[in-house]
């Protein structure tokens, strides 16, 4: 039986077409569909209440981006075959398949040591393997080992459809109207030179209102203080219960109990595939009633919104403010043991950068064939001062 399509009705787009019986042969994945099952925003919700939108809702939007930027690029005679298109929406489609339970909050923590792009190429390749092959482009182009870099660029760069889709998403889901771009007339204005993904020079104001609304996201939103603060304890919380080896569900467990190494990638990703936010919020409840009682307050204070402190500031955080701190918790509560309290107390750095001048480029195409960066053009915005990334450092604390 052939296949005739589907569309699928987006809040943000309208319809999104799903024309290939590939593409929507890995939609309709287990995979794939556990991504429904997967907070976009991790613990944004507990500040804007609206960001419950998922992992699968984002990668469809980005899928949609993605068919409108090589429809554009072929219009303006940038040559690519019907492998070469597919690859790219597959290698989109599938970006984010390997973020676990709670995305960006747990990446390197649940799984130890591993960024979500390592789990998503284990999963492309179990995938293509279940397929005879047919995702070896779309591996080349997601991995950058492909000839033509633009189809790389546009699902991992400074200027890529995955940014585009998520800054534009996630402030519509938070009323975060500073997060809102011009995504259709920038795709309107890309182009390719020298197999580089460019933009032509009528894009210049619209790329630079991309990056200051990306900037205003990462203060406004990603890096909230609170979102910050919850989803600090999110990760304290995972470490303590692998620390004292409280139970939950086998799925989770066995990624808790075992460091990745060669000898069990295959049972690991199976493990990994099956797990989602609902098995840790199940466990977060389960270790309410946990015997540790750091582990079993902290699962309450998190389910019930009872969120440590947080301040954050441009200068160092005074070690003497943690020593008090925490003296003044093992005051009010003397069961505590030193070993407890950065648990309860710690710090850490938050991080922004607007635009990578090091190692990623947004170049301008000009009328005259000429190539400039985006920082570097006449009257720039975004100049040295943007580029640089911002640290703010942060206390996070248990009140005494």
């Amino acid at each position: 039986m052939s296949f005739k399509g589907k569309i699928i009705n987006d809040p943000i787009y309208g319809f999104i077409s799903i024309d290939d019986p590939l593409v929507f042969r890995i939609i309709s994945h287990p995979y794939y569909q556990r991504l429904r099952r997967i907070y976009q925003m991790a613990f944004a919700h507990l500040v804007y209440p609206g960001a419950v939108h998922s992992r699968m809702a984002h990668s469809l939007g980005a899928y949609h981006l993605m068919c409108q930027a090589l429809a554009e690029l072929k219009r303006k005679g940038i040559g690519m075959t019907a492998e070469e298109e597919t690859g790219a929406k597959i290698a989109i489609l599938l970006h984010d398949v390997g973020h676990g339970p709670f995305s960006h909050a747990l990446e390197g923590t649940l799984v130890q040591g591993v960024h979500h792009e390592t789990m998503s190429a284990l999963i492309m390749g179990h995938l293509n393997a279940e397929t005879g092959g047919a995702l070896e482009l779309a591996m080349a182009i997601f991995k950058n080992e492909y000839e033509k870099p633009f189809l790389h660029q546009l699902v991992s760069g400074q200027l890529d459809v995955d940014r585009m889709d998520y800054l534009n998403r996630d402030s519509f889901f938070t009323g975060v109207s500073e997060g809102v771009i011009g995504y259709d007339r920038i795709i309107k204005m890309l182009t390719v030179h020298e197999g580089q993904l460019m933009v032509e020079e009528k894009a210049i104001y619209s790329i630079e209102k991309f990056l200051v609304a990306r900037r205003l996201m990462y203060w406004q939103v990603y890096l909230h203080k609170t979102v910050l603060a919850a989803e600090q304890m999110l990760v304290r919380l995972v470490r303590r219960a692998r620390e004292v080896k409280a139970r939950c569900q086998p799925n989770l467990q066995y990624v808790l109990d075992h460091v990745p190494d060669a000898n069990n990638t295959a049972e690991l990703l199976q493990r990994f595939t099956a797990l989602d936010d609902v098995d840790v919020m199940m466990a977060i409840k389960t270790w309410q009633e946990h015997p540790d009682s750091v582990l079993r307050f902290m699962c309450d204070s998190l389910l019930n919104r009872q969120l440590f402190k947080i301040r954050l500031q441009s200068e160092p955080i005074d070690p003497t403010e943690v020593t008090q701190k925490q003296a003044a918790l093992q005051a009010r509560y003397p069961q505590l043991q030193p070993a407890d309290l950065p648990y309860l107390v710690f710090t850490g750095e938050a991080r922004n950068t607007t635009y990578q001048t090091r190692d990623e480029r947004i170049n301008i195409l000009f009328k005259d064939g000429s190539i400039r960066d985006i920082s570097a053009v006449d009257n720039a915005l975004i100049q040295q001062s943007l580029a640089a990334t911002v640290g703010k450092q942060y206390i996070c604390w248990l009140p005494a």
